[in-house]
């Protein structure tokens, strides 16, 4: 029961800092531009874990049979993930984002059943109906019609289906690896993915007087916290109990996200908004209504 109550925490604590990397976000953003900011992240995120694997003495080397599994699973994230995330985020707000992200588990099922076998139902296909009307709610404005940037809206869902596909890879990576080293690998796997991005795009209009301390300090905890813990928890439980059990608790992101982003950002939630969110949580909790109960959970 303890192992089982740690699966949960840990799980409820990387949505937590996944909603908070939505505000880290939307400050990095005021300075820098997103290749910038996702090919700093993983700069210090891959120094930060490569120490840590050395000290702790739990480096683990990557075999040859694999390295085609672990590209791919750095292709859909964080290359694509990061790209679709960051790039919506200077198009719509952090709420908005939250709630679109918020979606995985609606469309999770359906990859799974494609590729891995997993059983789905009628009930997930009702629960997308009611959570995208949940999102049409969030993103429309009485007197104006639906306000959100389409082309952030479509990037946004592009991240879904990036993240979909993560976790559908990471099923495939042998069990042999522990959740820091995938993350690792993963990760560095991406950073030279963006490398190329980052000097072709960014370099050229690259403005050290806009930088701002708020900025510098965003990448630091996007780096530690949303590229290695989150990850690193989000990894582990997966492996444990199944990508549909754990994108159950993606719920609670928008829920998580909306607050922070009221707080720390100042962004206007209206009654239509919580409404949608109300909405789209909603539909999530029936899409996975015959699919999530704790004794669902292993044997420990």
């Amino acid at each position: 029961m303890i192992r089982k109550i740690k699966l949960y925490w840990g799980i409820v604590l990387s949505m937590i800092i996944w909603s908070f990397s939505f505000i880290w976000t939307k400050d990095a953003i005021l300075s820098f531009h997103p290749v910038t900011i996702i090919t700093a992240r993983l700069f210090l995120a891959v120094i930060l874990m490569f120490g840590y694997l050395k000290i702790s003495g739990s480096f683990q080397l990557m075999k040859k049979a694999d390295i085609g599994q672990f590209m791919l699973l750095a292709l859909f994230e964080p290359f694509l993930y990061y790209v679709g995330e960051t790039y919506g985020l200077t198009m719509v707000d952090s709420s908005l984002t939250a709630v679109i992200i918020a979606t995985i588990p609606l469309f999770a099922p359906l990859f799974a059943f494609l590729f891995l076998r997993e059983r789905t139902s009628l009930l997930n296909m009702a629960g997308i109906v009611v959570s995208l009307c949940g999102v049409l709610l969030v993103i429309y404005q009485p007197g104006t019609g639906f306000a959100a940037n389409p082309a952030g809206v479509g990037l946004l869902f592009f991240a879904v289906a990036s993240s979909i596909g993560y976790t559908i890879v990471l099923q495939k990576i042998p069990a042999g690896y522990s959740s820091i080293n995938i993350i690792f690998y993963q990760s560095i796997i991406g950073l030279v993915y963006f490398i190329p991005v980052f000097i072709l795009v960014d370099v050229p209009v690259f403005d050290f007087s806009v930088i701002k301390p708020v900025s510098v300090i965003s990448i630091v905890l996007l780096s530690v916290f949303a590229s290695v813990v989150a990850f690193v928890l989000f990894a582990g439980v997966v492996r444990k109990i199944g990508v549909s059990h754990t994108n159950v608790f993606t719920n609670l992101i928008p829920v998580f996200t909306a607050f922070l982003a009221y707080v720390y950002l100042g962004e206007r939630i209206s009654a239509l908004k919580i409404t949608g969110i109300v909405v789209v949580v909603s539909g999530l909790f029936v899409s996975q209504l015959k699919r999530f109960s704790p004794t669902d959970l292993p044997k420990q």
